[in-house]
């Protein structure tokens, strides 16, 4: 997500690949976003371990920050999702610096709407940031920006306190967020560390094998991931 980096699992539904692919324009980012499953609903986790995958990668997708920033809070979005190759890749659009303006007495007027930019009229282009991620629907763009706003002013109210709790709820209701979920979600950009941004389940000893073994020896013969070497006739 830009210059500050994430790494986690995601589960997803691969049936449903052709269908989000191939569906209209105007629901393409709800679609891909639909196709990721929520790690902890006990049918995904029942599911997941049909399909043979570990106890150690669902975990890994339980407390995966990818997830949370994607799914559980709606900040993050695909890159050019009209390409239709569903990529894995997601990015939190940037929020330009604070901004102050001097009174007539030389003193910085730094409460409320003068801090930040007016989002009837960013400094960002809107229909720029849709181009880039969101098909050019710059409704859900929108969304994302007041959710970060959002996030930015009940900060500058805990912190700082020029700001009334009134504006800080009022947010809020626009943009569904809680004061936990902003809290986490400011920790979780600002303060985590290393082991809460890249969430890697560990390597297993028979995947660990498998790509030990000389694949080019097997290429074009039985394919990458048969390990029994062809033999001719019956």
């Amino acid at each position: 997500m830009g210059r500050i980096r994430y790494l986690g699992v995601m589960l997803y539904d691969a049936d449903r690949i052709h269908e989000v692919a191939s569906c209209d324009e105007k629901d393409l980012i709800n679609r891909q976003l639909d196709m990721y499953l929520d790690p902890n609903d006990p049918e995904v986790i029942a599911e997941a371990k049909k399909c043979g995958i570990p106890d150690s990668t669902i975990q890994a997708a339980q407390k995966s920050p990818v997830w949370k920033y994607v799914k559980e809070w709606g900040l993050a979005l695909p890159l050019h999702p009209e390409f239709r190759t569903l990529p894995s890749l997601f990015y939190v659009m940037p929020l330009l610096p604070a901004m102050a303006q001097m009174n007539d007495d030389n003193k910085y007027n730094s409460v409320g709407a003068s801090l930040w930019d007016d989002m009837g009229n960013p400094r960002l282009p809107m229909k720029y940031l849709a181009s880039m991620f969101s098909a050019g629907n710059t409704n859900v763009i929108a969304n994302i920006l007041k959710k970060l706003m959002s996030v930015r002013t009940h900060r500058r109210q805990v912190t700082v306190g020029d700001i009334s709790r009134e504006e800080v709820e009022k947010a809020f209701l626009e943009t569904g967020l809680t004061a936990e979920m902003a809290n986490d979600i400011y920790r979780l950009t600002s303060l985590a560390k290393l082991e809460d941004r890249f969430v890697i389940p560990p390597a297993h000893r028979e995947e660990a094998i498998e790509m030990m073994e000389e694949t080019h020896v097997h290429k074009g013969s039985t394919g990458f991931g048969f390990m029994k070497k062809p033999k001719r006739g019956l």
